[in-house]
């Protein structure tokens, strides 16, 4: 019988911090006596570090991953009579930067066993409209980038990688944020590279879309007081790009932890009746989430909570059935792999700092509720 705990995160960001407190107050004191709080030399320090970790030539640093994500689509010139193909199975901020440009998102099913992208069924979702494809490397697994890019070539279709969940992630031995001729990151605080609020990265090979993501962000402001294009404001704090200078250093290993903890996850759900996450051959996986799948998923999710155990499910609704979504044309039945996965996932605690006994705890209390 494993020891009983009273309550099991889905992350633990203080303990986290604790353990890299003195390097992090340093940074973030260092900016505070700059006085520089707006594109300190921490920014561009961070973008250099972080274009070189990924495999990317330039990366431009910005307030949040849904930023990075429109500010993507703005500099290819996405906009109204647009299409954009994507995954109905992710966070809404995929899709959302799609429609708030007035471009339509155009969903299309996903691999059963990864969960990702299918791409074979991207093609027939090519229209005359189509304006680029969006894959998500979800929950830390790349999608299958060569047969996205290959009809990607084939139909002269740019792609922007939604990388949020998958930092550090490989995929046939390089990194993802390396394959489109965009990638995008988010910094939300309980990503495997979070910031201590908000924060975003786009990386590009191409030094023209660099220089206009630049603009875009500022304003559209390519010198002072002067607009050449339709801009946002969309930055990174200094003290932000500080933190994440820090946590940066510790990536490879926090993603080393990540890892082990799954393979231990996985090896002791192995007799029970559940699906735990696969990992594609081509790939390593760097476990933002650890994700199964279920029966009686909602029946397990308050057993767990009974138990004092935080789980969460991403996500419960694919975007195509969600009411802002629902006038695209994308009905129930549409998507049927998104729908049924949708109901059966359930996103167990995971972070670099947890306990194998609380693993196993875990793992107990699913064991129970199925023999049950």
């Amino acid at each position: 019988m494993s020891k009983k705990f009273d309550s099991i995160p889905m992350a633990d960001l203080v303990g986290q911090y604790h353990g890299i407190k003195k390097e992090i107050q340093k940074a973030i004191n260092e900016v505070l006596e700059s006085g520089r709080f707006i594109l300190g030399p921490q920014v561009r320090a961070l973008e250099e570090e972080l274009a070189a970790y990924c495999e990317a030539k330039h990366a431009i640093a910005c307030n949040s991953g849904t930023d990075a994500l429109q500010l993507a689509l703005m500099a290819l010139g996405v906009g109204p009579d647009d299409e954009v193909i994507t995954t109905p199975f992710t966070f809404v901020a995929t899709a959302e930067v799609i429609g708030i440009l007035g471009a339509k998102p155009v969903f299309v099913d996903i691999d059963p066993v990864t969960y990702n992208i299918d791409p074979s069924q991207i093609e027939k979702a090519v229209t005359k409209k189509t304006k680029a494809i969006i894959p998500v490397h979800l929950y830390g697994q790349p999608a299958d980038m060569d047969a996205i890019l290959a009809v990607a070539k084939k139909h002269k279709l740019p792609v922007i990688e939604d990388a949020a969940q998958a930092v550090g992630a490989t995929y046939k031995g390089r990194k993802v944020c390396s394959f489109g001729v965009m990638a995008c990151l988010s910094f939300f605080p309980s990503k495997n590279l979070g910031a201590y609020g908000d924060g975003g990265m786009i990386l590009t090979a191409d030094p023209e879309l660099e220089k206009k993501i630049r603009v875009i962000a500022n304003h559209g402001q390519d010198k002072r007081y002067h607009h050449s294009l339709l801009g946002i404001n969309s930055r990174l704090d200094t003290i932000q790009a500080a933190i994440l200078q820090v946590r940066l250093r510790h990536l490879d290993a926090w993603s080393e932890a990540r890892m082990d903890r799954a393979a231990l996850y996985t090896e002791l759900l192995k007799p029970l009746d559940v699906i735990p996450p696969a990992i594609a051959e081509t790939c390593t996986h760097v476990f933002h989430q650890y994700s199964i799948r279920v029966k009686n998923r909602d029946r397990l999710q308050d057993k767990l909570q009974e138990a004092g155990i935080a789980t969460a499910i991403h996500y419960p609704i694919p975007l195509h059935l969600q009411p802002a979504f629902r006038h695209y044309g994308k009905g129930e039945g549409s998507l049927p792999v998104a729908e049924s996965v949708a109901k059966e996932v359930l996103s167990l605690p995971m972070y670099p700092e947890l306990e194998e006994e609380k693993i196993q705890y875990i793992v107990d209390q699913i064991a129970g509720f199925l023999k049950s």
